[in-house]
């Protein structure tokens, strides 16, 4: 597929090519603070209200709330295998996804008192709001659908059925439209968010086990952040492919930095890919951070260019059983923390 060429005069050229060039150079992300979190259990993603200035963290068995500057725990909204969680200010209102076997749990910004809880289809993974639709969406990875829910009544008011495959990671462009990873496909579906109908399926291709993401909602480029080990952008107007370059293993974030010009891809195998965008179709990476084994998800805060990460160590694998083909090693206890990294 050819990539159309986009059209700019030299002196733009330049600043671009500099730009880039003064962004390597200083590079130097590094780690800046790590968060002691009480409780030896898993996680999945973090949010970062830059707004609000707090950080929720997924944290199995309940959602941990941190002081986004100082890092403080300024609570925690109990549940149950939890996964995303989506913030809607202007309501006043935090939304959690969770695994039991699938619910959204309603919870207040100020006070982190429960709301209500809403059922949803199984295994519902990224948790997100549209605010063109006015609608929280949840991606039921095990029911293979995605759920609409009202968030002022707490009601669902629609589903997308029939997926057919592994969903992943979704995000909506604010106008109209989500976009889902289909991991297990290697395609990414376009979605009518109002009419809740599949728009288009496109082919990622080398893009293998599409998992991450995020958008550059100006420009309709959709960022995704790929298990086989390549990022991949994407023209959300049409499809094309616009590029593909490297990044670590294991990706499972995606944090596009608006005012910076940055798009950053944590990775499972403890490195983190930071790439400029120097045009919608041209991206330079800045550098490859060096995080933590296992430090798979982040969150990004907008205000200062920081990213947070989730991690813990963990101790030898144990060898393996018939009953135990593939174990998994053990958390080392007091481990898990949150990882502060930036320049």
């Amino acid at each position: 597929m050819k990539s159309s060429t986009l059209r700019m005069n030299a002196p733009w050229l330049t600043l671009l090519t500099v730009g880039a060039a003064i962004l390597c150079a200083a590079g130097g992300r590094h780690l800046i603070k790590k968060i002691a979190i009480p409780g030896d259990y898993g996680w999945d993603y973090l949010t970062a209200d830059s707004e609000g200035r707090r950080l929720y963290v997924s944290h199995d068995q309940e959602v941990v709330v941190l002081d986004l500057d100082s890092g403080a725990i300024v609570g925690k909204v109990p549940g149950s295998d939890v996964h995303g969680i989506a913030v809607v200010r202007e309501l006043g209102r935090g939304f959690i996804s969770a695994t039991d076997p699938g619910s959204v749990t309603i919870f207040d910004l100020k006070t982190l008192a429960v709301i209500g809880k809403v059922p949803v289809g199984e295994d519902p993974n990224a948790v997100f709001y549209d605010d063109k639709t006015k609608r929280v969406f949840t991606i039921d990875r095990g029911s293979k659908r995605v759920t609409a829910i009202d968030p002022k009544s707490g009601k669902v008011v629609g589903t997308v059925e029939g997926l057919g495959g592994r969903t992943e990671h979704a995000v909506s462009d604010e106008a109209g439209h989500i976009f889902l990873n289909m991991q297990d496909r290697n395609t990414l579906l376009k979605l009518d968010s109002q009419a809740l109908k599949v728009m288009e399926t496109w082919p990622l291709a080398p893009c293998g086990q599409p998992s991450s993401m995020d958008m550059d909602r100006t420009h309709q480029r959709v960022f995704i952040g790929c298990r086989s080990g390549v990022m991949t952008v994407v023209d959300g107007t049409s499809g094309r492919i616009v590029t593909t370059q490297p990044i670590g293993r294991g990706v499972d974030a995606t944090e596009f930095d608006r005012e910076r010009g940055l798009v950053y891809f944590s990775s499972g195998d403890g490195t983190m890919s930071v790439f400029h965008q120097d045009t919608p179709d041209t991206y330079t990476l800045v550098e490859s951070v060096k995080t933590q084994t296992g430090a798979r998800t982040m969150a990004l805060d907008q205000k200062t260019g920081r990213a947070f990460l989730s991690a813990a160590e963990y101790g030898p694998r144990p060898a393996a059983t018939p009953g135990s083909p593939q174990p998994r090693a053990p958390m080392i206890p007091g481990s898990f923390s949150v990882l502060i990294v930036g320049e």
